[in-house]
C-alpha cells in the first residue's frame, strides 16, 4: 500500500505508517531539547518519563501521549501542531502588511491599527 496525499491549505500532508511519525516527532523533540540545551535526563524529568523512555521517543520507538504532548507545549511553548506535523503556522508580519498596502491607503491602515492596539488594550480612542 503506498502513501496516500493530501492537501489542505497548500501543504501536502503524507498519511504515514505510526513508527514513520513516530521517529519524524522524536527528530523534532531532539531538535527543541538542543535549543533549550537540555539533556535527555532533564527532558525526561520535565515529561515525567524515565530516561530510557524519553530515549525511545527520540529514536521514534514510542510515541508521546497527549498529556505529554500538553506538557510540552506549555512548558516550551512549542505549537503542537508543528511537533506532529512539521508545519510551522503562518506569521503575518505587521511590516509586511504595511508594505503591501497601496501608499494611497496606507494612512487609513495605520490609523485601524492603532485603533485596534488601542482596542486590545482596553484604552479609550486617541
Amino acid at each position: 500500500m503506498g502513501l496516500k496525499e493530501n492537501t489542505h491549505k497548500n501543504t501536502k500532508v503524507k498519511n504515514a505508517s505510526p513508527k514513520a511519525l513516530y521517529v519524524d516527532i522524536g527528530k523534532r523533540l531532539r531538535m527543541l531539547r538542543f535549543e533549550l540545551d537540555y539533556t535527555q535526563e532533564q527532558m525526561a524529568e520535565t515529561l515525567g518519563l524515565s530516561l530510557a523512555y524519553y530515549g525511545k521517543i527520540e529514536r521514534g520507538v514510542y510515541g508521546l501521549s497527549l498529556e505529554k504532548l500538553v506538557i510540552v507545549h506549555s512548558k516550551f511553548d512549542v505549537d503542537i501542531n508543528y511537533l506532529l506535523t512539521g508545519n510551522k503556522r503562518n506569521e503575518i508580519s505587521l511590516k509586511e502588511i504595511v508594505e503591501g498596502c497601496p501608499s494611497e491607503q496606507r494612512y487609513n491602515l495605520e490609523q485601524l491599527i492603532k485603533y485596534a492596539i488601542n482596542l486590545a488594550k482596553g484604552n479609550k480612542e486617541d
